[in-house]
């Protein structure tokens, strides 16, 4: 089960992620209360082995935002949240997960179209395309047939339901593992041992 840990700013949440077994760890360049520039996340990703992949987070980028952040902080996966087509995708200098805000049927179906890494099905966001920690109803994607990484309202407490309700090949967290809006080491931990305990 992969594991991606999103929306960290600071380097010891990072080593913290990095040490509790995280196999993606999520750099959002969107507008967000986590937003990171291409330099932060530079330094943010310097420590982060090589077998621990960079995911940048973006909503509707241009090419050279998306060049930029990628040379920067060496990304390994170019995740997008916004309105970007199936040919936009196919542009990017690096593997894509696509985020779709999944609320009926008619939003699975749209996954389709797109020939990419990995789907991410996430709630609707609330201020912000994704990261509403919200859950959706995850019997949408059960018979979905891409690889899907689950996320929405995620934590450590639901994440062995969600894994077993769903069969994800991925979970992604970010508000899950946090107390009072910062990242809980803690919570970190618990959360990659239930959803890697779960497989």
């Amino acid at each position: 089960m992969l594991v991606k840990i999103c929306g960290l700013m600071k380097k010891e949440d990072v080593a913290a992620a990095v040490e509790s077994g995280a196999d993606y760890i999520g750099f959002v360049f969107a507008e967000s209360k986590r937003k990171v520039t291409s330099h932060e996340a530079a330094l943010l990703a310097a420590d982060i082995p090589s077998s621990v992949k960079k995911v940048g987070v973006f909503v509707n980028p241009t090419l050279d935002e998306i060049f930029e952040a990628v040379a920067a902080a060496e990304l390994d996966f170019i995740q997008l949240h916004g309105d970007e087509t199936p040919e936009f995708c196919d542009t990017m200098p690096k593997p894509v997960i696509k985020a779709f805000s999944i609320s009926q049927q008619a939003d699975v179906e749209e996954m389709n179209r797109y020939n990419v890494a990995h789907i991410l099905a996430d709630a609707p966001g609330a201020d912000y395309r994704g990261g509403g920690g919200h859950t959706f109803d995850w019997s949408l994607i059960k018979d979905a047939s891409q690889n899907i990484i689950l996320a929405g309202g995620l934590t450590p407490e639901n994440v062995s339901v969600a894994i077993a309700e769903t069969a994800p090949i991925g979970v992604d967290v970010s508000s899950g593992v946090e107390t009072d809006g910062q990242k809980d080491h803690q919570k970190i931990n618990a959360f990659i041992k239930q959803a890697k305990g779960s497989c």
